[in-house]
């Protein structure tokens, strides 16, 4: 199963209004949890074999709970902006390694095909794009912090 399936399973969970799913295949396991505004609140894959049992998953999964509640609230006078949001679960980072400088601060002006920062998924670092142009005035999410599929990451002034 590859991250487009699972993020099409997401959504289809989102939108029927299942409070939990788990789907179990041959090389690993998902438990899809959503709130009861359908909204997905934890997401657990375990890639292991499906004879092991998995008691582990809502503590694994708990620190991305409590993560998306509090980044995704942007409104008022942010409603100008046009929002640059999450492809992908993972780990954001907002630099390529460590020692080097950030892909994009407050005030940088982009483009789109920038690469505005960095989602690790599966031990796999996906460079994610800007599909508008603008300038950066808000980041709403810390560096080295999970995040949701569709989860608010930038706020872009087009202007």
């Amino acid at each position: 199963m590859d991250i487009k399936e699972i993020q099409n399973l997401i959504k289809f969970v989102a939108k029927s209004g299942a409070t939990e799913v788990k789907l179990e295949m041959d090389d690993f396991k998902i438990t899809i949890k959503t709130t009861e505004t359908g909204s997905t609140e934890t997401t657990y894959i375990q890639q292991v074999p499906v004879a092991q049992s998995m008691p582990q998953a809502p503590a694994a999964a708990a620190p991305v709970a409590t993560e998306a509640p509090a980044a995704a609230a942007p409104a008022g006078d942010d409603a100008k902006y046009i929002t640059v949001k999450s492809p992908i679960i993972g780990t954001f980072y907002r630099k390529p390694a460590p020692d080097k400088a950030p892909f994009a601060e407050v005030g940088t002006v982009i483009k789109p095909g920038d690469v505005v920062c960095v989602i690790e998924a599966m031990k796999l670092f996906n460079e994610i794009e800007s599909e508008v142009s603008g300038k950066i005035v808000k980041i709403l999410v810390d560096d080295s912090s999970p995040v949701e599929f569709d989860q608010p990451l930038f706020l872009v002034d087009p202007s």
